[in-house]
């Protein structure tokens, strides 16, 4: 199969958010999609833009993207995190998603980064494995922590 890979533009984030909401569904989370094609174009084409992306396309359509952006190390100074990696299932197999990682990783080179970091399922053995194939530690030692909107807001509340 044929594709190409580029920086996203506007134009694209419609077709981004289609693959991110495809994603949903895959880890079996559909409705945890709360960001709009307004949040993608305000956050990562805006005056302080929030994030990188590459798009990969086929035959006129987008196919997969790579979502990254900066982070800091306490530990290893400037750090590249890539939020997620997409391809569309009728493209998995294609090298797309080798290309995808390839682009991030020379991405991640030309800024200087010590380090590219992200997060994998712990039961997506094949992404698991194509990582580890390219390299890629995984640390299956950590546990991801997060808070919510909700649990910021009651974060706030009880403090004091």
């Amino acid at each position: 199969m044929n594709f190409s890979i580029r920086n996203a533009v506007k134009e694209d984030m419609g077709a981004v958010l289609a693959l991110i909401q495809e994603l949903a569904e895959f880890e079996k989370d559909p409705n945890a999609v709360e960001v709009t094609q307004e949040d993608l174009i305000n956050d990562g084409f805006g005056e302080n833009k929030l994030f990188h992306c590459f798009v990969a396309e086929n035959q006129g359509d987008i196919v997969g993207i790579a979502l990254v952006y900066p982070r800091y190390s306490t530990w290893k100074g400037p750090v590249l995190h890539l939020e997620d990696l997409i391809v569309t299932e009728k493209m998995r197999g294609s090298g797309l998603g080798s290309a995808l990682l390839d682009e991030v990783v020379k991405y991640g080179h030309s800024l200087g980064v010590r380090r590219i970091s992200w997060e994998v399922l712990d039961w997506n053995e094949p992404a698991i494995t194509f990582y580890e194939k390219k390299g890629a530690k995984v640390l299956r030692d950590w546990d991801v922590a997060q808070l919510n909107e909700k649990g910021i807001k009651n974060y706030i509340e009880n403090i004091n």
